[in-house]
């Protein structure tokens, strides 16, 4: 309450605070009201995401009070405010702490660490992710690419949905891109991320008392930590494989992915500088969720948007063809460079750089259909 009543001595007003829950009965409650009915063809998603900020905002203005449980946080929207909390070099904004279902999901990674922990991890990041790595991965992501869409010839004249073949395509290319594993390890962790996920869904407008929760616990924190477990194993036994294999004498050591870099870091170098196992699994988590779920969700949206507006969809294509040919047999995807994709002026405003080359390529050889063919009557999106 004295926080509430500092913050409205600085104009800064918002919901009332209500005792234990605070504002989270009324945003569940704006939630479901949200979801309960289709959202129609627009830009304006707000609305649907996260309807309690756009409620809030048209009653309090761009900076609001609200309160998740007995956590008061501060709801800003002017551009420069915005600006200053992501340029803070004093570190008076410290990342917030995730609870304890969004933990399982990312762990203590590169998302919610911070100090040398947080710079170490950057730096591994950095190195597996810079430009030349992500360049060898494009081979990978047209050969998952192109048995995505040969599967997609099955369900000619049917109704096709996207969403779930871009999660098997974008799971099948970080796994073996940044992990090296098999497609059936990834599937693996992908189904026990998405049950953590229903769980964090499920319980996310639940307020749990410190002590209590701890001596009483439901049946979802009991799945949760048995799904947690289950998925360190996994991870676990991925990781060994690769110390293994670098001790049997393997070509390429611990591999130069992301996930060699990190059995690097823990084996090699000097001690006060290595790395943990939970380190590791953290981020094997922090990635494979952030990395899986997020450009999932950008392919899709891409696809969604070319499906609507076709002129663009026929444009882009039009610009591959003129610049790089029809030829059946192209140029290596590992040979193309920056200065190949600075002529696809109306490519670059819709695909992402670390994409183009990969549906470039596609294009090029024909076997990427007309969108509107593919999403349907009923495009799927994501809520």
């Amino acid at each position: 309450m004295r926080i509430q009543r500092i913050m409205r001595s600085q104009g800064i007003n918002g919901p009332s605070y209500k005792f234990i829950q605070g504002n989270m009965r009324d945003m569940y409650t704006k939630r479901m009201q949200a979801m309960a009915t289709p959202m129609e063809l627009s830009h304006n998603i707000l609305p649907r995401v996260i309807p309690h900020v756009h409620s809030w905002l048209n009653d309090y203005g761009r900076s609001f009070l609200q309160w998740y449980g007995i956590e008061a946080q501060l709801i800003i929207t002017d551009p420069e405010m915005i600006k200053e909390v992501l340029n803070d070099k004093q570190k008076n904004y410290p990342k917030a702490k995730l609870g304890r279902d969004l933990l399982r999901i990312f762990g203590d990674g590169l998302v919610t660490s911070e100090g040398q922990r947080w710079a170490k991890s950057r730096k591994i990041a950095n190195f597996a992710f810079h430009g030349d790595s992500l360049k060898n991965m494009i081979p990978t992501m047209i050969e998952c690419g192109e048995k995505m869409i040969e599967g997609w010839k099955n369900h000619e004249g049917k109704e096709l949905d996207v969403y779930k073949e871009l999660k098997v395509y974008t799971l099948d290319v970080i796994s073996r891109t940044a992990f090296g594993s098999s497609y059936q390890q990834g599937l693996n962790i992908f189904h026990m991320l998405q049950q953590l996920t229903d769980l964090s869904i499920r319980n996310g407008y639940k307020i749990k008392l410190p002590i209590i929760s701890k001596i009483l616990r439901s049946k979802d924190d009991v799945e949760g930590e048995r799904l947690e477990k289950r998925m360190k194993e996994c991870f676990t036994e991925i990781i060994r494989g690769r110390e293994d294999r670098s001790k049997n004498g393997g070509g390429e050591g611990y591999g130069n992915d992301f996930l060699g870099m990190l059995v690097k870091a823990k084996n090699e170098g000097e001690k006060s500088e290595r790395i943990t196992m939970d380190v590791i699994v953290a981020e094997c988590k922090t990635f494979y969720f952030a990395g899986h779920e997020t450009t999932n969700v950008l392919i899709a949206w891409i696809m969604f948007l070319l499906a609507l507006h076709k002129q663009w969809q026929e444009q882009a294509r039009d610009e591959v063809f003129r610049i790089f040919g029809h030829s059946s047999n192209p140029t290596q995807a590992n040979t193309l460079t920056s200065s190949d994709f600075s002529p696809l002026s109306s490519s670059s405003h819709s695909l992402p750089p670390s994409l183009r080359s990969c549906y470039f390529n596609l294009w090029r050889r024909n076997h990427f259909p007309p969108l509107s063919s593919l999403i349907g009557t009923k495009p799927q999106m994501p809520s």
